[in-house]
């Protein structure tokens, strides 16, 4: 792929926070485009300190948080990185996609 792209898993403890901090309900946030303006202003910060090729291009926030029982987890909480590619490989592909690859 010609650059990369980021899938974003929020943390439950913090989008319960975010969603009082913001009066929305906690299903609502990832959607939100208050949750989007925040997460896209982690990434331009994280984007500052490495070079271009490096840098992520588009995200998407997931609907959910990562988690053994859905097993995207060990249980030692490492990502299984084939599992999340292949499970969610239609986002991926979509967001290539969207972005005009």
């Amino acid at each position: 792929r010609p650059y990369l792209v980021a899938l974003v898993a929020l943390d439950p403890d913090e989008l319960a926070a975010f969603a009082a901090e913001h009066g929305l309900e906690p299903d609502a946030v990832p959607a939100s485009p208050q949750m989007r303006a925040a997460v896209q202003e982690a990434v331009d910060a994280v984007n500052a300190t490495v070079g271009p090729v490096e840098q992520v291009k588009y995200f998407e926030i997931l609907p959910h948080d990562l988690s053994q029982e859905t097993g995207e987890l060990t249980p030692t909480l490492k990502v299984k990185r084939n599992v999340v590619a292949e499970k969610f490989a239609p986002l991926v592909d979509a967001i290539y996609a969207r972005a005009g690859e």
